[in-house]
């Protein structure tokens, strides 16, 4: 089978030739920069001191090029947009320096100006005359956003504030979406995880928009989850009318994309912690999930897609509510936390979802076990997760800094090595 048809059999709950593998085919499903490096030259496919490109500078992950695509075996490609979460290009590159002092290479609107303590801060849109969005503390391996909302009045708190992000797909994006989706489906046989953006309701890491360059409304973080309750009609109007423009843009990409793209990214909004979901079922029910219905329903009316939701933590109790929302895909499959055992998982909603993630515990095991234990989980995963297919093989979200590379290699080659079907 090419990637591309193993992924597809897989989300059709279908067992084919291999388990399917992604790293780096979405911003949650990738690799911290410095790990990049050094699986790059633990694999000798870069002279040393070769840089890795910063594909996301938010969470600095790196790129996942074609060359190690193809050395370690993985299945999907990422349809990036064309910005950062800092709102500049992804492009025209310049050399800089991680703090541990990893080679990197990072686009031309990284601009930084170290603060005297030696923190490193981003500005929107590479603009330093604005104030900055994003600070990455000193000896630190990601950028914190910074908030910069003014007071809350609510006497003038408009909805639209809350709106700014949220506008009509314009033609320079459209075209960027159609010729990465051609040359991507041409040129690879991997599978398209398309992040085209707008269709996430309340995604608190989109909340304070570090693109913006003076942005109003409630940015908050802890003013935001707040307002869910202390202000849901506000909030809910901002999800109506975010929702109109989200299915007319979703219109428009897929007339430049069409059925290249195998599966969307739909959601990264996070509604669980290590211990149980931080909202109750019909609170979802209530303010989340009549969106999450249209913006399901128009994608499974209209494209061939499945629709991707990104949900860390324990979320058992909101799963039965993902599937009557039209969610296929769930990650990353966070099965450290409570009620997410992965027997379970599959014995109640393997049916009906594919569980793309929770090959090994990131928190834990990835970082902190041994090689023989990290090899073990992953087995044992496989072994869970993989029967009837409806499952792709990731990391539990992102592979972090530091992680042993002895134990990055333990994963990549026992799942190799227990992968076929």
């Amino acid at each position: 089978m090419t990637s591309r048809e193993r992924v597809i059999a897989s989300l059709n709950h279908r067992e084919g030739d291999k388990i399917p593998f992604d790293i780096g085919g979405s911003a949650v499903t990738g690799m911290q920069a410095s790990t990049v490096y050094r699986l790059r030259q633990a694999l000798s496919l870069d002279p040393p001191g070769t840089p890795v490109r910063v594909v996301e500078p938010y969470q600095v992950l790196g790129e996942i090029a074609p060359d190690l695509m193809d050395a370690i075996g993985l299945d999907v490609a990422c349809l990036w947009g064309r910005k950062t979460m800092f709102g500049f290009e992804n492009a025209h590159w310049k050399e800089w320096r991680l703090f541990d002092g990893t080679p990197v290479l990072v686009p031309a609107g990284f601009n930084t100006l170290p603060e005297p303590n030696g923190d490193i801060l981003l500005y929107p849109e590479g603009d330093m005359t604005l104030a900055p969005s994003g600070r990455m503390p000193k000896e630190g391996y990601y950028v914190d956003a910074i908030v910069r909302q003014p007071p809350v009045d609510d006497e003038t708190l408009r909805v639209e504030d809350n709106l700014e992000e949220f506008t009509p797909i314009g033609d320079e994006d459209l075209e960027h979406f159609r010729k990465e989706a051609e040359r991507l489906y041409t040129q690879t046989d991997k599978a398209l995880l398309a992040s085209f953006g707008g269709t996430a309701f309340g995604d608190i890491a989109l909340v304070p928009a570090m693109w913006l360059r003076n942005p109003r409304g409630i940015r908050d973080i802890e003013e935001w989850y707040v307002s869910t309750v202390a202000r849901k009609e506000f909030v809910r109007s901002v999800f109506e009318r975010q929702c109109e423009i989200a299915l007319k843009n979703l219109e428009k990409l897929y007339a430049a994309v069409g059925d290249r793209v195998v599966a969307a990214f739909t959601t990264g909004t996070d509604f669980g912690t290590q211990s149980g979901p931080f909202i109750s079922p019909k609170a979802y029910r209530d303010l989340y999930q009549p969106f999450h219905r249209e913006v399901n329903g128009w994608i499974h009316s209209h494209t061939g897609w499945k629709s991707f939701i990104h949900s860390c933590g324990s979320v058992n109790r909101l799963i039965p509510d993902f599937i009557e929302s039209g969610f296929d895909i769930l990650n990353p499959v966070q099965c450290s936390a409570a009620e997410m055992d992965p027997a379970a998982l599959k014995s109640n909603y393997g049916d009906a979802l594919t569980f793309w993630g929770g090959g090994v515990d990131t928190q834990q095991t990835l970082p902190f076990g041994t090689p023989a234990q990290v090899a073990e989980e992953v087995r044992s995963r496989i072994e869970k997760f993989a029967p009837g297919g409806g499952f792709v093989f990731n990391a539990i979200h992102n592979v972090q800094a530091r992680v042993p590379i002895a134990n990055l290699m333990a994963m990549i080659e026992t799942f190799n090595k227990y992968r076929a079907y």
